[in-house]
């Protein structure tokens, strides 16, 4: 008898928040300039690095068009979210939609946190494929895996396909923190870039400075 083929690798889809209208910077966040390229483009530069992510869609909304067109996307595949102004549900919403019924899951990353990398990418995910990597007591995959770092919550956030039902049901201005909380969520230190988020023009000019946030450690060899 042939031996049996391996099972495919699960498909981990990447969702990039982008869609609000940025009122507390005051202009679209999205195109400030942060070291030679748009603020949105460093986030998805690293989706695109990431050798463990099967696609990548950006969610977009205020501005749109003008977004779109004037930031190189990396091959993300851009979807609008006609209902933005609701909040951060509409745009999971969108992005899950987007992402198709091949998902086993996504991993939730924020359009505004330029200092996201493929290591961290790699530890979340690696956290959700491998559960028993480090943990050998557990024998399944968690339903959830957040980036952190000393112990403050951030991106990226992987959400396995079997929590989707109850995302859809998010509405508002509220992201993932209640379906995490009823999840079995496992925590992974990716660094102080997994925290930095620019809402403020002031934290666009720290980013942007030397003293900005170190970058997350390097990948450990497997």
């Amino acid at each position: 008898m042939p031996a049996l083929s391996e099972p495919p690798d699960p498909r981990v889809h990447a969702i990039v928040l982008a869609a609000g209208g940025a009122r507390r910077f005051g202009a679209a966040k999205q195109l400030a300039p942060l070291r030679g390229r748009p603020l949105l483009e460093h986030a998805l530069a690293a989706a695109a690095a990431a050798p463990e992510l099967a696609g990548v869609v950006v969610v977009l909304g205020a501005e749109a068009d003008r977004i779109a067109g004037a930031v190189d996307l990396h091959g993300a595949r851009p979807v609008v979210a006609p209902d933005w102004e609701e909040g951060i549900a509409a745009s999971l919403r969108a992005g899950l939609d987007a992402i198709g019924p091949d998902a086993d899951a996504a991993l939730v990353l924020l359009g505004d946190q330029p200092e996201i990398d493929v290591d961290a990418i790699a530890r979340v995910v690696g956290a959700w494929r491998d559960p028993g990597g480090d943990e050998p007591a557990r024998p399944s995959r968690p339903r959830a895996v957040r980036a952190v770092h000393g112990g403050r919550p951030g991106h990226p956030v992987l959400l396995d396909r079997a929590l989707f039902p109850a995302l859809r049901e998010l509405r508002g201005d509220r992201g993932a923190g209640a379906v995490l909380a009823a999840a079995e969520l496992v925590e992974v230190e990716c660094g102080p870039g997994a925290v930095l988020d620019v809402d403020t023009p002031d934290d666009l000019a720290r980013a942007g400075s030397d003293e900005s946030v170190s970058r997350a450690p390097t990948r450990r060899a497997r």
